[in-house]
């Protein structure tokens, strides 16, 4: 099963997708690292962020996505427009796709038990995917986050 772990920072989303596979993972390869809204964006740039990110979930066969949560306040609140951002995503409804947020203690907790079972630096993945990585290991150990 293929998951998307997802972190929402500013106007961007970054994407990172792990396939696990009778126990093994691997990550496939994604043409896509980040979706971005303008900051300054109209409903339209709200409608083709929520397509693009539809085409690409259905485009890797993608049925779960984990998000990690943000805060809704305090001193690490997310910002208005990851909070659109999030509600698009849970609104896609041209492809079958479940949507999952990650409370950070849950994220945290579930490390603690199972370690990633590779470094970060050894995935050949980019350093601003790391989050969203550990997003996707924690979706994937919750069982695909049903």
């Amino acid at each position: 099963m293929i998951i998307c772990g997802v972190e929402l920072t500013g106007n961007d989303a970054v994407v990172c997708l792990l396939n696990m596979d009778r126990g093994q993972f691997n990550l496939p390869e994604c043409k896509v690292r980040k979706l971005s809204l303008p900051k300054n964006h109209s409903r339209e740039d709200l409608k083709r962020f929520q397509a693009a990110f539809s085409a690409l979930m259905a485009e890797y066969g993608v049925t779960t996505v984990a998000i990690k949560e943000r805060m809704p306040k305090g001193k690490f609140a997310g910002g208005a427009i990851s909070f659109k951002m999030e509600a698009a995503i849970q609104l896609i409804t041209d492809i079958e796709l479940t949507v999952t947020l990650l409370p950070p203690a849950l994220i945290k907790s579930t490390l603690a038990a199972n370690p990633l079972p590779i470094a970060f630096a050894e995935t050949g993945l980019k350093a601003f995917q790391e989050t969203a990585f550990i997003t996707a290991y924690v979706g994937q150990l919750q069982g695909g986050c049903s």
